[in-house]
């Protein structure tokens, strides 16, 4: 167990988390909606840390990034336990394992030092927080994040961007790039759906736009459920006016097959998954991009300016013909972190 970084102690051995928008009120001996944060005797508590549930050498492009160190491998690493329960979520085993009865978290016992041992000979230049919430398992990330940015190794977060601002303003001098899921456009999608709130996942992407934190925006696309045209058209619309006509967005194709609970759901049609990348180009947005349909152009990064191939993706193969992050044919800047 670490004490936790984030909260507040109140009376009668109360206390407050503040890792994340649900800043929740834990009485002695209870958990917050994460499953992994325990008030013991009037202090707040990781369960998590130096326990990770997950650890892999992935593709970046499977985070994923596709403009921040194209073609590289990231060391991947999460534990159990998340702040949403996501009736979709296709890694519902890890993020929801530890709710039901305050079960002992699992994991394998990994210290922050490892983590960064393992980063550098595997010959990955980054290091991801992935698979499930980074945000629930604060403590254990930022301490890799410090040794790691000393190692000269760069800091991921794959996030459902539920933090708190007093989160955020921890990491952000460790952290070089985020890719937040952002699920819907409505408050009713996310408090029926998600279990949580759309408003402080906006603020999240605003925040880290103004602190020059790299942004990429994901939204797993479920039919019948964040698969109209309004959505597509708020999503777009929010991405160029309060991020960037440059922040890549990819809207990816859902598969009932490996969610929690929405099994019954039809995987999303790819005409769904184009309906969404042509609101998203007509926009004015320069890089959208589907995936979990290998094989699509609309996975392949395409000059904004000229129509140029700069990167042809299939299955995590990559073929990169720009010219150090320069179109190949006019020049243009792609708007590439290479370094």
């Amino acid at each position: 167990m670490k004490e936790a970084y984030l909260y507040k102690k109140l009376p009668d051995k109360k206390v407050q988390c503040q890792n994340c928008a649900h800043y929740c009120m834990i009485e002695q001996g209870k958990r917050g909606i994460c499953g992994v944060r325990e008030n013991k005797e009037g202090r707040l508590y990781s369960l998590v840390y130096g326990k990770a549930a997950a650890i892999n050498v992935d593709p970046i492009e499977k985070k994923p990034f596709f403009h921040f160190l194209p073609s590289t491998y990231s060391l991947s690493v999460a534990t159990v336990g998340c702040n949403f329960r996501c009736l979709y979520c296709q890694n519902w085993d890890i993020s929801q394992g530890p709710k039901p009865k305050n079960s002992i978290p699992a994991g394998q016992e990994i210290s922050p030092q490892e983590i960064v041992k393992m980063a550098l000979e595997n010959n990955t230049p980054s290091i991801s927080y992935t698979y499930t919430e980074p945000t629930v398992f604060l403590e254990y990330a930022l301490d890799t994040m410090k040794i790691a940015k000393k190692a000269g190794l760069k800091n991921n977060w794959v996030t459902n961007g539920f933090m708190s601002e007093e989160a955020l303003n921890l990491i952000v001098p460790y952290l070089n790039a985020a890719n937040i899921d952002l699920k819907g456009f409505t408050e009713e999608f996310y408090q029926k759906i998600c279990g949580a709130q759309l408003k402080p996942v906006l603020e999240t992407l605003k925040r880290m736009k103004k602190k020059k934190i790299w942004i990429e925006v994901t939204t797993l696309v479920i039919p019948t459920l964040n698969d109209d045209e309004k959505t597509f058209k708020g999503i777009a619309n929010f991405i160029k006016k309060e991020l960037s006509k440059e922040t890549p967005w990819h809207v990816t194709q859902f598969s009932g097959r490996i969610s929690w609970q929405l099994k019954d759901l039809q995987d999303t049609p790819v005409e769904t998954l184009e309906k969404a990348y042509q609101i998203g180009k007509k926009a004015g947005l320069k890089y959208v991009y589907t995936g979990n349909v290998p094989g699509l152009p609309s996975e392949d990064t395409f000059c904004p300016k000229c129509g140029a191939l700069a990167i042809d993706r299939m299955n995590y193969i990559i073929h990169r013909y720009d010219k150090n992050g320069k179109c190949p044919k006019c020049n243009e800047d792609l708007n590439l972190t290479l370094n």
